[in-house]
């Protein structure tokens, strides 16, 4: 069984987003779920875009599903690619491009996830990791 993601390791995970989202200077959207995909903790930085909101929890749950970070769905949901077209069967619910990372445990098991929007993908994808890093 999974390490419960507790609320205070939640905050933790979003104060260590925002300090590298303040880094990069690109205010985010930072979402955090549980290993069900359950939000437990969400930030939305002054001066983010407001469509980040959405997308940041859909990232984390996206991680949390597939049991991978969302930037690695990239190549599997092309045209001709074994999972092209899975997003279409969420009911818009899946996020298949960068900044959803996937939380493990010490023993590898799926914790959660965090999802980061506001930025480009790549600066998604870099704040979210430095999120799990805090994990």
């Amino acid at each position: 069984m999974a390490k419960e993601l507790t609320l205070e390791a939640a905050e933790r995970i979003i104060a260590a987003c925002k300090k590298k989202a303040n880094e990069i200077g690109q205010p985010m959207n930072i979402a955090v779920v549980d290993d069900g995909a359950n939000l437990v903790a969400f930030a939305r930085m002054d001066g983010t875009k407001l469509i980040g909101t959405d997308i940041s929890q859909k990232k984390a749950l996206t991680a949390v599903y597939f049991k991978m970070d969302t930037r690695d769905l990239v190549p599997l949901v092309q045209p001709g690619a074994a999972l092209y077209g899975i997003e279409a069967t969420s009911q818009g619910r899946l996020v298949v491009f960068g900044g959803g990372v996937m939380l493990t445990d010490e023993n590898g098991q799926v914790a959660g996830g965090v999802g980061v929007s506001a930025g480009t993908v790549e600066e998604d994808h870099d704040v979210a990791a430095a999120g799990a890093a805090a994990f």
